[in-house]
This record gives C-alpha cells, sequence and structure tokens, in this order.
C-alpha cells in the first residue's frame, strides 16, 4: 500500500508547509536538515516531524546528518503535484474574486491548469479572465462532457454553489475548491472539498492583535 494512503486529513494540510520551508532551504543551497531544525521553523516538534514523515513515504534522516532536503522535496512534489501533471479545472463565477484566483491558478506551479471559466452575465460573454474565454452557465455540460475537468473552482454566492455542486458532481468533477462563503458539503464518497473563507483568517488576525 502506498503509504501516503495512511496520512491523516492533518498530516496532508501541513504538507504544503513543508514543501515552502524545503523549496526555501533547497533555494538557499542547504541539502540536508534535521527533524528537530525543521520542527521550530513549522512552529512543531521533532516528532511530529518523524511521524508525518513516516506517513508520506520511505522517509529516513541519517544520524548526524538529517534528511535529504532533494529527497523530501522529490517525494512532496510527487505527491502534491503528481509529478508534474497537472489536473484540469474550471472555474464558476468571474467577477473580482474569480478573477483574483483564476489569476493565481494561472500563474503558480500549483498541480492543475484551468481550462474554462462560466458565469451567467450576458455582459461577461466574449471576455476573458487569465486568458480563458468566459462561457455561458448553460455551456457546462456540453464542455465537460468533452473535456472531463477534474476540479471546480467556486467564486459563487453561497446560493449558487449550493444549487450547482450537485451537478459538478453527476458531471464528474471530483473536487471543489469553494470560496462561496458558505461551507459545502457533498455528500458523494468521491468528491473532496476545501471551503476557503478569507475573512476567517482576517478575522483571527483581528483577534490576536486586540487580545494578545
Amino acid at each position: 500500500m502506498n503509504p501516503s494512503a495512511k496520512a491523516s486529513v492533518p498530516v496532508i494540510r501541513r504538507l504544503p508547509k513543508y514543501y515552502r520551508y524545503l523549496r526555501a532551504l533547497k533555494d538557499a543551497g542547504v541539502n540536508s536538515i534535521s527533524s528537530r531544525e525543521l520542527a521550530a521553523q513549522m512552529g512543531t516538534t521533532a516528532s511530529q516531524v518523524r511521524q508525518d514523515f513516516n506517513c508520506i513515504g520511505n522517509v529516513n534522516g541519517r544520524q548526524g546528518i538529517g534528511y535529504s532536503v532533494d529527497k523530501l522535496l522529490s517525494i512532496l512534489e510527487g505527491l502534491l503535484f503528481g509529478g508534474g501533471e497537472r489536473l484540469p479545472a474550471i472555474l464558476l463565477g468571474c467577477g473580482r474574486l474569480g478573477t483574483a484566483v483564476s489569476s493565481f491558478i494561472a500563474n503558480n506551479n500549483n498541480g492543475f491548469t484551468l481550462i474554462a471559466a462560466f458565469d451567467v452575465s450576458p455582459a461577461l460573454m466574449g471576455q476573458t479572465i487569465s486568458g480563458i474565454p468566459i462561457r455561458p452557465l448553460d455551456s457546462l455540460e456540453d464542455f465537460c462532457s468533452q473535456r472531463h475537468p477534474q476540479m471546480a473552482v467556486l467564486c459563487l454566492p453561497r446560493s449558487g454553489a449550493e444549487q450547482i455542486s450537485g451537478r459538478l458532481v453527476e458531471l464528474g468533477i471530483r473536487g471543489f475548491w469553494n470560496f462561496s462563503h458558505y461551507d459545502l458539503s457533498v455528500s458523494y464518497p468521491d468528491a473532496v472539498v476545501e471551503n476557503v473563507h478569507l475573512g476567517d483568517s482576517l478575522m483571527s488576525l483581528g483577534y490576536r492583535l486586540r487580545n494578545d
């Protein structure tokens, strides 16, 4: 069995942070790092680091040397980015938030490629977003049957996200990156949801500034 299949959701959520730190270490010319040093950067413990690495593959540190930065990066890139294979994604909602999110997907090596964008506004038809033509929402079925996207980015109002999620799953969508200010819960075993609330992060910052 692939060791990464044992990884829990909390471990999976830490993997991008490991990747960012290790990428910075490689760029700085660092070849190895101990679990203690990496834990200090991550804000966790050396034991937690070792447990996390045990979940993702054959990762063994060398006594007195630590973990190979290159090996860890190779394993994480395979898990997070599929070894260079980008998953096809579509965007629903092409307002200001959709524009910003589409630009992020288009300009970052994040494991996805944006292949279509949809909106209900007639004023947006014929325009492009991050180089992608904006299509009418009623062309969604035909497009999905031909191109088979795997992930949908929802930059819609709450009501729109609620209404369209089941329809998207039926069209073969397996993942949702949801910015709709609504905790989307898709009742299908093969669908994965990441609910993103930008306001939650800002409110948490405000709490800490006011109460620290």
